[in-house]
């Protein structure tokens, strides 16, 4: 029916005639510019999120502000202390004289870093050890070109340590304060996940097992209907508009690498027109990506992937790091060689070593030290036990060994039967941080994809220590060593190196 002239037209009838407003991709439109004046209390709750973020802020500020303070008068104290000379005042006097500057670097490398950004977002550990180290340099070079005399270099890297360790510490209890309080307040962001295949599962577990309590995975969509899977299905994705609104949902995580570009468009469109925030739960290719190098001078564009091996700088540095490292802690751990040494022996009969052939990189055998912590006649054993094997794939692990001694149980619960493989990797034939080595047992029984691990040195620690040990699947224990190829460097190391100690005090999956 034609409209005369002048008249108003309202929603309902303009409906009436013309349909819902849909777009090109199917979806319903909101009736309102999402960006149109908000109402009261919604302008009121906005200015809470603000003033809530700004605690946040002020509230990190000065937890850092404590961790950095304290951390260089604790280092002073102790250099006082060491040279029987300590006076409280002086080194007071003296940590106010250098706070300053590393503060206020501190501060500007955390912000550049995302380390006052929201909850959600905000960087763990690595990122904390990166800037921390970085303010540490940056603050060595000010002292250099400033002229500044100092007997021994002891306060730059004393200060390191310590800050890694405050810091670390009051950001960890800052976590669960407020993270507790939030559960406690009801606060969770209603997260739905949107799919076609198994990664939606798998992403819905890794969020619901995840530190961040505040995210509350209400349901999935997908493109086609899909079989119960223990997610509660909010229907295809045509219902996406109704389910938004229903469910005052806060953000959509896209969990699922093959989800097809067109409706991912649409998606986000729809999302971002009603203020619903779109995250995109990572892929394989994309972790691959980070070590993607262009490769110029062709008609289309193209990225190389680079083996993930250490090679020129990245190798002389991950040495450096390595020999400096293995030398230290052989010197200040020769006490405790000495007292497991002498356990070992008084204990049982045998040597105080153990040396295991074990492949190294490249598939290389070399001789692995460790404190022995079996009996003598452990080796011609195993053949014996391999019926109760506890451990998935290629392993070979049995919680309550019989070949065990006591000592060696004990030093097995502490990971301190590893302690002399410091010498392997001053002789290069391992590192500090790296895929742990396997016994030739194991070796013989490794899929074609796992033996990706023995593109680098073996190390020490890694991945594996501090993410359950012996409780994961191996396959997962494998995962944990390609994503640290993928994403190497002396930071992540540090970071790993740290996180170590915690791991092996609280004795988690070690056996």
């Amino acid at each position: 029916m034609a409209q005369s002239e002048g008249s108003v037209e309202t929603a309902q009838e303009r409906e009436a005639r013309l349909g819902p407003a849909v777009p090109p991709g199917g979806f319903p439109l909101p009736d309102r510019d999402v960006r149109s004046k908000r109402p009261p209390l919604l302008s009121f709750l906005l200015r809470m999120d603000t003033m809530r973020g700004a605690a946040r802020v002020v509230s990190l500020l000065a937890l850092d502000l404590l961790g950095i303070f304290a951390a260089i008068l604790t280092a002073l104290c102790l250099k006082a202390a060491l040279r029987h000379a300590w006076d409280f005042d002086v080194s007071y006097r003296q940590t106010k004289d250098y706070f300053p500057l590393a503060y206020l670097v501190t501060i500007l490398l955390f912000a550049r870093s995302g380390l006052y950004a929201k909850r959600a977002e905000r960087p763990g550990l690595a990122r904390i050890v990166a800037s921390l180290f970085q303010t540490m340099a940056l603050v060595f070079a000010f002292a250099v070109v400033n002229g500044n005399e100092y007997s021994s270099y002891y306060i730059f890297y004393g200060s390191l340590f310590f800050s890694v360790a405050f810091v670390s510490s009051l950001r960890f209890l800052y976590e669960r304060v407020t993270g507790l309080l939030l559960r406690l307040a009801g606060y969770q962001r209603r997260t739905v996940l949107v799919g076609t295949g198994e990664h939606i599962e798998d992403v819905a577990s890794a969020l619901r097992d995840g530190i961040d309590a505040s995210i509350n995975v209400i349901g999935f969509i997908s493109i086609t209907p899909r079989p119960d899977n223990g997610i509660v299905s909010l229907g295809t994705l045509e219902h996406l508009p109704e389910v938004l609104e229903t469910h005052r949902v806060d953000e959509v995580v896209i969990a699922d690498p093959d989800f097809p570009q067109q409706e991912a468009v649409e998606l986000v469109d729809q999302c971002h027109q009603r203020g619903v925030r779109v995250r995109i739960a990572p892929s394989t290719m994309e972790i691959l990506v980070h070590r993607a190098e262009f490769v110029p001078g062709q008609s289309v564009p193209l990225f190389e992937l680079r083996p993930p091996v250490f090679e020129g700088v990245d190798f002389l540095l991950k040495r450096t790091f390595d020999v400096v490292g293995a030398t230290l802690l052989l010197l200040f751990l020769s006490p405790v060689f000495l007292a497991v040494a002498l356990a070992i022996k008084l204990s049982s009969r045998g040597p105080v070593f153990y040396s295991s052939l074990r492949p190294g990189i490249g598939g290389t055998p070399f001789s692995c030290w460790k404190f022995r912590t079996m009996y003598r006649d452990a080796d011609q054993r195993q053949a014996d036990l391999e019926s109760i094997n506890e451990a998935s794939g290629a392993l070979f692990k049995i919680k309550d060994d019989p070949r065990m001694t006591p000592v060696g149980r004990l030093l097995r619960g502490f990971s301190l039967d590893e302690l002399p493989q410091l010498w392997n990797v001053v002789r290069g034939q391992m590192s500090l941080v790296g895929p742990r080595p396997l016994p030739l047992r194991d070796y013989e029984r490794l899929a074609d994809w796992h033996k990706k691990r023995y593109l680098v040195l073996p190390g020490i620690t890694g991945l594996w220590q501090i993410s359950g040990r012996s409780e994961l699947d191996f396959d997962d224990l494998v995962r944990l060593d390609f994503l640290y190829l993928e994403r190497w460097s002396v930071f992540l190391d540090l970071s790993i190196l740290v996180k170590t100690v915690p791991a092996v005090l609280s004795r988690r999956g070690a056996f």
